[in-house]
């Protein structure tokens, strides 16, 4: 009472004001949301920690109410291997990008990883992760985070890697004259001009995930079976049962999961990241910011933490970590001839252990003429890839330049393409196994479309994400000296949007090899059909748990995949990088 005379306000009157100076209705609703999220994502994450013979023992249940718990645990799977592929991006890309010497080692290297087929991955890594949390669920999920990282991460490293090499040579300049170091370079240049491209292929990448979530959360190879909760399960339990409604459920749980991130996540992301755009132009069509976007700007408490998060990390890139970017290293030039002939003599005594260590193994394991013949079966799938490649490029990047040049079609275009990756490319195994075998047909052939069904989402998004990353000047310029047909074409689009294709092409290319496993031998029920090819060789030795014989498969793949990208998307690449930049 003597506050109250005193013209203090109460204690349940402070309150209310603060409450109301620093928290509002918006703060109260994205506070309760993210409590029940927080008690839900807990409530999954205990599972991880439980015994394993406890999650083998329970089948997944195809009735409608165990979806959503399903969902959640296959997003937190997804979203998990999402991190850990953004962190090796920034390690990997960064020093390949940066490093002449790195790269020689680590470009070769991304294209056997990125190469290898998931089964190849699952072959070896399920066995090391079971036995590092023996007896518990959680060796089974990093097996499956693992898995789907691997359809995740080099699309993003190439992504990030092909934007690092296109920084316009002025930018560098600056960096140096300002006397930034290494730290304070990468995280004011080059991540800024690396985010729209990062920020396209992590939604391709998420979406990418989907396709391979059956085989993550349905792990078997030989003796070893291993069945996690969750959605891709659900879809390979209902493929086995011939559920059509078990099936058509799964796909609506897994659009609404993907709807809800696009909107959350995705969405105010890629409209941050238009400020990142080389050029900053305008393109003449007003940006719409995304409603969730204005609703966190609604917040105080929320915003005012978010800003204070901002501030810190700014900081954080400003310290004055590593050499400036500009220090040139004190040594001669015989020094330098010598150290680069000892670097070469390195990795060729490298090469050269390594390959008499593997040309010892193969020749006391297997024939000549298995090797020849599977060298044949990856020139029989190689030829597939391809055509299919030359296919999706003639129909989605010319309809990718046109969604993209216009914001209002690029941001319908980018859910509807995420929910076209996101589709599982094996529900349609059933239609063409049905229709093949009914209509008598070559599988050799009519299988050939299904490995370009998910891959083919990579070139568009890329297209779409260079076509609206070309400076709004330039285009404005375009338009007011009447440029357009094929000289449009060749000295303004093309060279603005190859280093953009050039990665959805590679990623592609990958996602049709790894694709070439599950549609060169399509199952649909007890009905099997097998074509002659290099993914069914693997395939068929998977479920024989022939560990030689996924070796020798995986090492083909291997092979052919570095001939392709050194005789063929490498040089393009580098050409790309050197003449096709707007500066």
């Amino acid at each position: 009472m003597n506050d109250r005379r005193q013209g203090f306000p109460s204690q349940p009157e402070l309150f209310s004001s603060l409450a109301q100076r620093y928290v509002n209705s918006a703060d109260v609703l994205l506070l309760v949301c993210v409590a029940a999220c927080a008690i839900a994502v807990g409530a999954a994450v205990r599972h991880m920690f439980g015994p394993l013979a406890a999650v083998t023992a329970t089948p997944v249940h195809l009735e409608f109410s165990y979806l959503p718990g399903y969902a959640l645990r296959t997003t937190l799977r997804m979203f998990a291997a999402l991190g850990v592929s953004l962190v090796f991006t920034f390690c990997y890309a960064t020093l390949a990008a940066r490093s002449a010497r790195a790269r020689q080692v680590l470009i070769p290297l991304l294209d056997v990883l990125q190469s290898v087929p998931i089964l190849g991955f699952l072959a070896f890594t399920v066995t090391f992760f079971l036995a590092l949390f023996p007896g518990r669920v959680l060796g089974g999920e990093l097996a499956a985070i693992f898995t789907i990282f691997t359809s995740q991460a080099w699309n993003m490293t190439l992504g990030m890697y092909q934007s690092l090499r296109a920084v316009p040579s002025e930018l560098d300049e600056a960096a140096r004259c300002f006397g930034l170091t290494s730290w304070q370079k990468f995280w004011r240049l080059d991540v800024p001009c690396a985010v729209p491209s990062l920020v396209w292929n992590a939604m391709m990448s998420m979406a990418g995930g989907w396709f391979m979530v059956v085989y993550s959360e349905s792990i078997s190879v030989g003796s070893t079976e291993v069945v996690l909760p969750g959605i891709g399960s659900y879809v390979g339990r209902a493929i086995d049962q011939r559920d059509g409604a078990a099936i058509g459920a799964a796909i609506a749980a897994m659009m609404a999961v993907i709807l809800l991130y696009d909107q959350l996540l995705f969405r105010p992301l890629a409209a941050w990241a238009t400020r990142f755009r080389l050029g900053g132009g305008d393109s003449g069509v007003p940006v719409v910011e995304p409603w969730f976007l204005r609703f966190l700007r609604r917040t105080l408490l929320i915003h005012t933490v978010g800003d204070a998060l901002f501030l810190a990390a700014r900081k954080v890139s400003y310290l004055k970590v590593g050499r400036a970017v500009g220090v040139a290293q004190s040594t001669s030039p015989a020094g330098s001839v010598a150290s680069e002939w000892l670097w070469r003599g390195f990795l060729g005594m490298v090469f050269l252990a390594a390959l008499l260590l593997v040309g010892r193994y193969a020749y006391e394991t297997y024939a000549m003429a298995e090797v020849g013949h599977v060298f044949a079966l990856g020139g029989i799938t190689m030829v597939r890839v391809m055509s299919m490649l030359v296919l999706a490029s003639v129909i989605w990047v010319p309809l990718g330049v046109w969604l993209g040049l216009n914001p209002v079609r690029a941001r319908r275009a980018q859910l509807a393409a995420q929910y076209c990756a996101a589709f599982p490319a094996n529900l349609f195994f059933p239609v063409f196994v049905v229709g093949i075998v009914h209509f008598h047909l070559m599988p050799d052939v009519w299988l050939t479309p299904l490995m370009i069904l998910g891959a083919q989402w990579y070139i568009l998004f890329n297209v779409i994400a260079g076509a609206s990353s070309l400076p709004g000047e330039l285009l404005e310029v375009c338009r007011s000296l009447n440029v357009r047909g094929w000289f449009w074409w060749r000295r303004v689009l093309l060279p603005g949007i190859m280093p953009y294709y050039l990665v959805g092409a590679v990623a592609a290319a990958g996602g049709a090899w790894n694709a070439a496993i599950a549609s060169e031998m399509a199952e649909w029920g007890n009905v099997t059909l097998v074509a002659h090819g290099l993914g069914a060789y693997i395939a068929q030795a998977t479920l024989r748990g022939d560990i030689n014989q996924i070796g020798l498969g995986t090492v083909v793949m291997c092979v052919l995949v570095m001939l392709l990208n050194t005789l063929f998307w490498r040089p393009l690449s580098d050409f790309a990088a050197r003449r096709l930049k707007l500066n």
